[in-house]
């Protein structure tokens, strides 16, 4: 899961709810839209605080920047029931939110999970968005390491019957190394933000990420920018994969130094440098 490298929100940013037509969603928001607006949209098990480091970086270039939980993630409602979460219902939920920002076409972002709702939604109706960002989000499923670890998490879930925090005490005890760096605040906010998310939620969007077909062609055929970011290495799509997914867009393809799976956390600066510079190059000002 991604760690936000901080867990308080610059001075100028807000947290509110974004009213929208299939409800409403929490944010958070930094800077004017001097230049454009971006949507950013979180991963499997991850939520706006994703992107906390990208928010004064992405403002001070003169970007609105509003990072999102979707529904059923961290403080985003959700129903319990997995009908909610089925794919092209998420991407739907994306394509509101771009219109309730009332900004004209925006930046979509999206990381990991995240990415592959962006593109679901971008193959559904392309027209709300200037540009569409894959981070650390490869062509189909993710790898077979991880898919046998998604299927795992899914089946305890089942198992459980959405016991979060039994879940969460498995999990740690399974992998403590995961967490002997992490502060006091960090460990508080990472069990409190699973504790929130609706299990449902979970189990639906891991059988996507173990499912989900290559729909690159079909993208490539999409007229809108595109570029992919990705760390130094990645577990859940290996680097070459997605330079080879890169090719078959035509896409533009930044590899963030120092980072894997979480670029956006990791290396916050670099990587709101490479939204930028992306987003200049492909809009008029």
């Amino acid at each position: 899961m991604s760690k936000p490298p901080r867990l308080t929100l610059p001075s100028d940013a807000r947290a509110y709810r974004l009213t929208t037509a299939r409800g409403a969603f929490a944010v958070h928001e930094a800077g004017a839209p001097t230049r454009g607006t971006a949507l950013l949209v979180p991963g499997f098990t991850g939520s706006k605080e994703d992107f906390i480091g990208l928010l004064e970086p992405l403002a001070a270039a003169g970007y609105r920047a509003v990072a999102v939980d979707g529904r059923g993630q961290h403080e985003s409602p959700g129903p319990r029931e997995e009908a909610a979460y089925a794919l092209e219902e998420l991407a739907l939920d994306v394509l509101a939110q771009a219109e309730a920002l009332d900004a004209g076409r925006v930046h979509l972002v999206g990381h990991s999970l995240g990415g592959l709702i962006a593109r679901a939604a971008v193959l559904r109706d392309a027209s709300p968005f200037a540009s569409l960002t894959l981070v650390s989000s490869g062509p189909a499923a993710i790898s077979e390491e991880q898919q046998a670890r998604t299927k795992l998490l899914v089946a305890a879930l089942e198992a459980m019957h959405g016991d979060m925090a039994g879940i969460w005490t498995a999990m740690r005890a399974h992998d403590p190394q995961d967490a002997v760096a992490d502060s006091p605040e960090l460990a508080h906010f990472l069990r409190e933000r699973w504790l929130a998310t609706v299990p449902e939620q979970l189990m639906a969007t891991g059988r996507i990420l173990v499912s989900e077909p290559d729909r690159v062609e079909e993208l490539s055929r999409v007229d809108l920018p595109k570029l992919v970011v990705s760390g130094e290495v990645d577990y859940a799509w290996p680097v070459p994969l997605m330079d080879d997914m890169t090719d078959r867009l035509g896409a533009e393809r930044v590899v963030v130094p120092g980072a894997e799976h979480s670029p956006n956390a990791e290396n916050p600066l670099v990587t709101a440098g490479a939204l930028t510079a992306f987003w200049r190059s492909v809009v008029s000002e």
